[in-house]
């Protein structure tokens, strides 16, 4: 986890009269109201009872997996793991053909603790122009070894001769206290066809 500065085009909506919760560890949330049945449901739910960390070593609480384009049966799993995969990203852009209706979703890995109100926000820009931004509140989220996921509704990409070309991306994974738990560009073309 990071407290990396926010950029100023990717900063998610405020909800007026909306205040964040105290933060409250693993164990502070097993032992509060032990003995509320609807809440011990919940908080078996989040996994509190089995919170083992996937990567041990690694202090984040939030470690993003994939970025995952769907369109059909055309399905693109962009690796954003390490720094390395990031760079491959913004070096080959992710072909898309033009005009076909598209999901993305997300995985990543919940460890170490409970994350509050965890968010996608995505802008894509052409020619330095947002044409298209996106905020998901994918929800609240218990440590948990396996991997996690949210699809995003569906969008449909530009068609036409003056749509296709490329286009820069800037997505970022954010909670309610504001830690960025990923924040990467990368790169799409729009092309006649899939090649």
């Amino acid at each position: 986890m990071s407290q990396q500065p926010i950029s100023e085009e990717l900063v998610p909506t405020q909800t007026e009269g909306y205040k964040i919760s105290e933060k409250k560890g693993i164990d502070e949330l097993k032992n509060l109201d032990a003995d509320d049945p609807s809440l011990a449901k919940w908080k078996n739910s989040l996994g509190l009872s089995h919170a083992e960390a996937r990567f041990p070593n690694d202090k984040r609480m939030v470690v993003v997996q994939a970025l995952v384009f769907q369109s059909g049966e055309h399905v693109i799993r962009m690796d954003v793991s390490s720094p390395e995969a990031i760079a491959k990203l913004q070096k080959n852009p992710v072909v898309i053909k033009e005009g076909v209706d598209y999901t993305f979703k997300i995985e990543f890995v919940v460890q170490h603790e409970v994350v509050s109100g965890l968010q996608f926000l995505q802008q894509i820009k052409r020619l330095g122009v947002t044409v298209e931004k996106m905020e998901e509140m994918c929800g609240s989220y218990g440590p948990k070894y396996e991997n996690q996921e949210k699809t995003f509704p569906h969008s449909k990409a530009p068609s036409g001769m003056m749509a296709r070309g490329t286009y820069t991306v800037k997505s970022k994974f954010i909670d309610d206290d504001k830690n960025v738990y990923l924040e990467w560009t990368w790169a799409m073309e729009i092309k006649k066809d899939w090649a």
